[in-house]
């Protein structure tokens, strides 16, 4: 593993003094109080909807919970998940990187035999160095075989679903058929204790009982190792297709089941909190709340609302990928602070790496993401460390946004074209459309409607010139270029031909 070396901290939560002790493997830490150095929780919900909060504009969602942390802590407008699907944007996430430099793409499924490579540095790997506890509860999907699950990659706990809860044989799309005909598409949805399955064949009732039991256990989390320092990542199921919720929430949301649903999240935030103050955690843990894309706009009813942002999940227009953001650090976030730079899941890692009191990054295991403490803290006159942030669709790059900048590139992206989703968990069908070069200015239109690409060629040449960086390092399908700086995925070894 590479080395890691700790800094003399800036922030008044940690001490102005810190030894200057290298680090030169995972799990070994320095002669510290080990309290000294701040808990991280990070919250990730599935296909949340930007609007799907209050503090975000909803009109008929209460997230008191969730308000709360907004109005005492900040809120991101403008933070961005690195892919608009499920497996690729948690990549991002959890390695500070845009999940086409290590291979990771799309939504992993059941039959998959590839994920997160043992070479690939995660949160939870980079905190064990500092001594951190470290557990997930909730759904992984970075790989479901042993090498690739979140013990293998710096988590000391797990527990949840390895990939989608609709990557099961109860899926609306397959119920028609007899099981039998299910099983060959999709096999039964096993629950993840650790590297063991407890449960392999998990149900609609169980299902109403994940964002109960994820929450459960972080509480116990909290209050096992109140004493030394920690990282808790809850991931949750929901609000993904097929929704469940539990009977405490089922009728109370104006927006119907997927309203419920939200709000037994707030919920769920809301009792990682209390755990939090209960211990007296509150005034040294930075919790973060955000998403990993936008909401599946196809199944209507079952699906959040992305207002005033364009189109959805599967896209790169904002509705895909911006995200409703809180962070909260009583002390260390001023209250009400509202941010607007740019700035996203990637930049999770070296932040929370730095408040751990982490000098230096491997320099040789390059990350995309950057440091946004100052973003964070509400410094005066920080601004986002991102010079341009990158929009891949797989491995096509789809679009960059630089500040205020939003350019498009030809590509077919899908659309219900003004149409309504479905009721009822079925979805209805997207139509296919296609944009050409087309730029967006965001402080002017949120909604990216109105390409102004003729008024500015200047803006146009400098992200041209930019996203042209972005391919030789990253790659792109659509010019054929495999990027410099791609990894590969960790894979299983290849199966024998069958004779």
């Amino acid at each position: 593993m590479p080395h890691l070396q700790p800094f003399i901290s800036r922030f008044p939560v940690l001490p102005l003094l810190m030894t200057l002790l290298s680090i030169s493997g995972p799990g070994l830490a320095d002669s510290r109080d080990v309290t000294d150095r701040p808990n991280f929780v990070v919250v990730f919900t599935d296909d949340q909807g930007y609007q799907d909060l209050g503090c975000f504009g909803s009109p008929d969602i209460q997230t008191p919970h969730l308000d709360g942390l907004a109005r005492q802590g900040a809120r991101f407008t403008d933070f961005y998940s690195a892919q608009a699907v499920c497996s690729a944007s948690r990549a991002a996430l959890l390695t500070g990187c845009y999940p086409n430099r290590i291979g990771i793409q799309g939504a992993l499924g059941p039959r998959s035999r590839h994920g997160i490579n043992k070479n690939e540095w995660t949160i939870a790997e980079v905190l064990k160095t500092r001594g951190y506890a470290t557990a997930i509860y909730g759904k992984w999907h970075l790989g479901h075989h042993k090498p690739f699950l979140p013990t293998r990659h710096g988590f000391d706990d797990y527990f949840g679903l390895p990939y989608s809860n609709d990557m099961w044989p109860y899926h609306p799309g397959v119920a028609h058929l007899p099981m039998s005909e299910r099983l060959k598409r999709w096999p039964h949805l096993p629950l993840f204790e650790k590297e063991k399955i407890v449960n392999p064949q998990v149900t609609g009732k169980d299902q109403a009982k994940l964002t109960t039991w994820y929450t459960e256990r972080a509480v116990k989390f909290i209050e096992k190792n109140k004493k030394s320092p920690f990282f808790l990542y809850v991931p949750h199921s929901m609000p993904h297709v097929p929704l469940y919720v539990s009977d405490k929430f089922k009728g109370k949301s104006k927006r119907g089941l997927y309203g419920d649903v939200i709000m037994e999240i707030d919920w769920s935030v809301g009792q990682i909190v209390a755990a939090l103050k209960k211990h007296k955690l509150d005034r040294r843990t930075l919790v973060i709340f955000t998403s990993d894309n936008g909401p599946w706009l196809n199944y209507g009813t079952h699906s959040g609302l992305a207002r005033p942002l364009r189109e959805g999940k599967g896209t790169t227009w904002d509705g895909g990928q911006r995200e409703p953001t809180v962070m909260w650090w009583p002390g260390q976030v001023p209250a009400g602070h509202v941010c607007r730079e740019v700035a996203g899941t990637i930049d999770i890692l070296p932040t929370l790496a730095r408040l751990a009191g982490i000098q230096q990054l491997p320099q040789d295991h390059k990350i995309d993401g950057h440091d946004i403490w100052p973003l964070i803290s509400g410094q005066k006159n920080a601004t986002s460390p991102h010079e341009a942030y990158y929009f891949y669709w797989g491995r096509h790059l789809q679009a960059i946004r630089s500040g205020r900048w939003k350019l498009h590139f030809p590509h077919a992206y899908r659309s219900l074209n003004g149409r309504k989703g479905g009721t009822g968990g079925k979805p209805v069908r997207y139509v296919q459309k296609r944009t050409g070069l087309a730029l967006f200015d965001l402080a002017q239109d949120i909604g990216e409607t109105t390409n102004v690409i003729g008024d500015h060629a200047e803006v146009v040449t400098r992200l041209q010139a930019l996203a042209k960086q972005a391919r030789a390092e990253l790659g792109d399908s659509a010019t054929r270029q495999t990027g410099a700086g791609v990894r590969p995925p960790g894979r299983l070894p290849a199966q024998p031909k069958k004779k």
